[in-house]
């Protein structure tokens, strides 16, 4: 720490007060073991000489890497914002850039990464395991192990509040487009989707589940074709809500309305989806707040502290707007 301009020193006050250096210091820092009248003198001769104390630094905050398989939606976004909410010096890495990521995290000075939707391989473990690098995954692709912290939310859950809406609102014929199915998230969609039917004692139609990239393009295309069935739903339920916008540019372009054609529901609440044409009823999962829970508990790892949980799974909820009606 540089001096201030014309500040005295420790050994100056220490000088002109007649006592020793570290006497001076626990005085400054509020010891005990000094006598009460060597302390008046010596606060009497800091006053004399106008020092004040230079403020400490807080200590250096983690500096952790972020790494998202592509940075290309609000998804991303949201997650990111919530993160940053920790107490972490944050870097952001994208997978989809060249390069070998956990290499760049080992040699990087990092002290830990959050890894966002994405697959852990085992070698990935192990490598960032020998270098004791802390890990935690959000919505991972697959569940990595047991060792490796995860933060998700429940989308079996929320397949079935979608779904379960959409059968009380009267809707029989009601189809799915999920992600891409090796993802967890997105079969745990499906599930609860299939639950929701079964517990209706409405038949299961292949035909009406697509699989699409979670990105507004696959919702278009996948809407598109199950649009044209000859049979074709009243509702569709996708798996997120750049996919739902996906599904209403879709049944523009059919010549639908919605609702009056065919219901839309989303999932992830968006901050967007209030704005769309119609409102969007989605799902709304805490993105932001999984971001700032997996912050957390990546900063206990890097200090210490014992996680209470390996998993932890936050809730979703219904959120009902107007792009959702009785079928026509």
């Amino acid at each position: 720490m540089t001096q201030q301009p014309n500040r005295p020193t420790l050994a100056v006050i220490a000088a002109a007060a007649g006592v020793s250096l570290p006497t001076v210091s626990k005085v400054l820092n509020g010891k005990q073991d000094v006598a009460a009248a060597t302390r008046a003198h010596v606060q009497h001769v800091l006053q004399q000489y106008d020092y004040v104390p230079l403020t400490p630094r807080p200590p250096a905050r983690p500096l952790v890497d972020v790494v998202f398989t592509a940075l290309d939606s609000p998804w991303a976004m949201e997650i990111l914002r919530g993160v940053t909410e920790a107490d972490l010096e944050v870097v952001v890495t994208s997978r989809s850039s060249a390069g070998d990521w956990v290499q760049e995290l080992i040699t990087g000075g990092r002290q830990g990464a959050i890894v966002v939707t994405s697959r852990l391989t085992t070698a990935d473990q192990r490598r960032l395991g020998g270098c004791k690098l802390p890990v935690v995954v959000i919505d991972p692709i697959d569940m990595p192990g047991q060792e490796v912290p995860s933060v998700g939310a429940t989308n079996w859950s929320g397949g079935l509040a979608a779904t379960e809406h959409l059968i009380e609102l009267g809707h029989r014929r009601i189809a799915v487009i999920g992600g891409q199915q090796d993802h967890l998230c997105s079969r745990a969609r499906i599930d609860g989707y299939r639950a929701a039917l079964d517990r209706a004692g409405i038949p299961f139609d292949p035909a009406l589940v697509r699989h699409g990239n979670f990105h507004h393009a696959g919702g278009y295309e996948q809407a598109r074709a199950v649009l044209e069935l000859a049979d074709r739903p009243t509702a569709v339920f996708a798996g997120s809500d750049e996919q739902a916008f996906g599904v209403l540019e879709a049944a523009r372009k059919a010549g639908l309305s919605v609702p009056g054609d065919v219901s839309v529901v989303g999932f992830d609440d968006l901050p967007m989806a209030r704005w769309s044409s119609p409102p969007l009823t989605t799902v709304r999962q805490p993105l932001a707040d999984m971001g700032r829970m997996a912050g957390r508990m990546l900063h206990d790892l890097i200090t210490g502290a014992r996680l209470e949980t390996q998993r932890v799974e936050l809730a979703t909820h219904l959120v009902v707007r107007a792009s959702t009606a009785r079928p026509s």
